[in-house]
């Protein structure tokens, strides 16, 4: 048009949103960019995950004819007393692996704000992140030396003269699991300590400034200023600890496989035992089908939480 109204396009709307030949180019580029990773996703998440939900409608040893059950597995994990246990286990640890760390590294990060920069800082980081790149054998097998009836721990008690406090941690009824926490806790305290760290690095200087011209003191520093600042990483320790409190394997499996009785058996561990040892191929596979179930629901309101706010 020639008299200053805009040109629009004559076409029929349902053509103008068919792709044009750029589009498409584009979309297949994007597909064939994204088609490696679904593919591994596909074959190593997918895959497996829907063959386990097909296992745990049978009853198979992994072997021989397999014979469907439906529900029955389900049921069983769900009504089972030593099982229900041993996810009760599992939750236990949630407090040692995720509540402990992210307490202390918060406390830690909070304490050493001011002086990340310097050596004392630098040395800091370094010392709490350590073992977080020591194998978890190699540190399963550490702590089982050290709470030995003769071990490190026992050994330290007697000197401070608490020496009818020393026992075999390990194999202990009542401490076997707490003592399992605490190694838990020792692992994931350097990771949750660097991501808060990092964390309060973005934190605003200006924010602590201003709440001390206010008369803020260093606790409501904390709780105003620090807190609402390291929402996300909050968000982050705490998922990362709960996964690896209800996943836990491999740390249970070197300090006390599952003893004394089952204590400090826990739903990964009991999922091995009962394929590979037991061959209830259907069982475990609805264990860990509950497992996974789990997971989520522990870790989807801490990813509500997590969100930035608009």
């Amino acid at each position: 048009m020639t008299d200053g109204t805009p040109l629009t396009d004559a076409r029929p709307r349902a053509l103008r949103l068919l792709p044009t030949g750029r589009s498409r180019r584009a979309r297949y580029t994007a597909i064939l960019f994204v088609l490696p990773a679904f593919t591994a996703y596909a074959v190593f998440v997918l895959a497996p995950l829907i063959m386990s939900l097909y296992y745990s409608t049978l009853r198979w040893d992994g072997i021989g004819k397999a014979r469907f059950t439906g529900l029955a597995n389900y049921v069983t994990v769900l009504t089972d007393p030593d099982l229900l246990s041993i996810i009760g286990n599992a939750f236990e640890l949630v407090l040692y692996f995720t509540v402990i760390p992210v307490l202390l590294g918060l406390a830690v990060a909070s304490a050493i704000r001011g002086h990340m920069a310097g050596t004392f800082g630098t040395l800091t980081r370094t010392v709490l992140f350590l073992p977080q790149v020591i194998p978890l054998v190699a540190a399963g097998i550490a702590w089982s030396w050290m709470f030995a009836s003769t071990g490190l721990v026992n050994q330290m008690l007697t000197a401070v003269g608490l020496a009818d406090w020393t026992r075999g941690w390990l194999g202990d009824f009542d401490f076997a699991l707490p003592a399992v926490g605490i190694i838990g806790a020792w692992v994931l305290l350097g990771l949750c300590t660097m991501l808060l760290v990092t964390g309060i690095t973005k934190i605003d200087p200006s924010l602590y400034e201003a709440a001390r011209l206010d008369g803020a003191r260093p606790w409501h520093e904390f709780r105003y200023v620090t807190l609402p600042g390291l929402r996300q990483e909050i968000g982050v320790c705490v998922t990362v600890t709960v996964i690896s409190a209800l996943a836990s394997f491999d740390i249970v499996y070197i300090a006390t496989g599952g003893g004394p009785g089952i204590t400090t058996m826990v739903p990964g561990l009991e999922i091995y035992r009962l394929a590979f040892a037991h061959r209830q191929v259907g069982l475990a596979s609805a264990l860990a089908i509950v497992l996974m179930v789990l997971v989520l629901i522990a870790i989807t309101p801490v990813q509500w939480y997590a969100r930035e706010k608009k």
